[in-house]
């Protein structure tokens, strides 16, 4: 089977091209990084999508910076918004699957039920708000060919690949001795490695029609803040480093978060046979191969400052 691929240099796609089904050679990708498929191009990515040999379409690509986000919405409405709807477009009109990856930013955040696919959605930021449209785009399209799709929302994902929550604090450190981490957002933290997976499966179920489709929601178990996360990932790195507890208001770039990020994953546990992925399982192993890639020198100074982690 082979499944082209919108993002190439992202964690989420490192992860995907290692994955075991692609090493093997059961699955083939076809990678696309920003020269080849920019989504600041619609129409130039909904055209490969209508000369593509492949079975199925995954979008992992798109504008993921929360502040930037916020200093550039027009930009990340045409990547979040028009490119997927327009390559959602082109994928129904052929009758082939469209995987599309959106975010817990969808919510508001409130309360600390799990959120369901039919949750209401509240985005309360202007990437949450972007990730809605975009799926609201994608469904839209697909529904309306009556063609398979699969909205996958996941959260907090980590990966030995970029810059990501895990990445930023085995490079802190390895600089510092403190750091301040936000702890009042509690989430499931998604190994990249689980989330390739499960959208491999996804993409020959739908491929197959043995699958609904529709919105899942998939996220590593179990939840915890950004604070426990980083002690973690001290403690599976055999770091000494003190993690300091603050709060989401005294977070310094003033963009409103979801406290509440957890995620109800029963729909691809019925669907695809797939539970949720224990990441502390997966930790040890993400950070051998965060060794094996090395890490970038940190600003002097930078580990003073608050973190959290950055959202897909």
């Amino acid at each position: 089977m082979k499944i082209l691929v919108f993002g190439k240099t992202g964690q989420l796609a490192q992860a995907l091209a290692a994955a075991p089904d692609v090493v093997s050679g059961a699955v083939r990708l076809e990678l696309l990084d920003r020269a080849a498929a920019d989504l600041g191009n619609p129409v130039h990515c909904a055209a490969l999508i209508g000369h593509t040999d492949a079975a199925a379409i995954i979008n992992a690509a798109a504008f993921t910076s929360v502040p930037g986000a916020e200093a550039a919405p027009d930009a990340a409405r045409v990547v979040n918004v028009v490119a997927p709807g327009a390559m959602a477009a082109a994928a129904a009109a052929r009758g082939l699957p469209f995987l599309h990856v959106s975010s817990d930013y969808v919510f508001d955040g409130f309360g600390t039920d799990r959120w369901t696919p039919d949750s209401p959605t509240r985005p309360i930021n202007c990437y949450g708000r972007t990730k809605r449209l975009g799926e609201l785009a994608v469904q839209q399209a697909c529904q309306q060919a009556g063609s398979p799709f699969a909205i996958v929302r996941t959260s907090w994902v980590i990966s030995a690949y970029g810059r990501n929550f895990l990445t930023s604090m085995l490079d802190r450190a390895a600089s510092v001795d403190s750091v301040s981490v936000v702890s009042d957002q509690i989430g499931g933290p998604t190994p990249a490695p689980d989330l390739a997976a499960m959208l491999l499966v996804a993409a020959r179920r739908l491929a197959s029609r043995s699958a609904p489709g529709g919105i899942y929601h998939y996220a590593g178990a179990p939840d915890s803040s950004w604070a426990d996360l980083a002690r973690a990932v001290f403690k599976a790195a055999g770091r000494v480093c003190v993690v300091k507890d603050i709060a989401s208001a005294d977070w310094c770039d003033g963009i409103a978060r979801p406290l509440n990020s957890r995620l109800d994953c029963t729909g691809v546990a019925r669907d695809f046979g797939l539970g949720r992925p224990d990441w502390r399982v997966a930790l040890p192993g993400m950070i051998a191969a965060r060794s094996s890639i090395g890490r970038r020198p940190l600003a002097p100074g930078s580990g003073a400052a608050p973190f959290q982690g950055a959202s897909i």
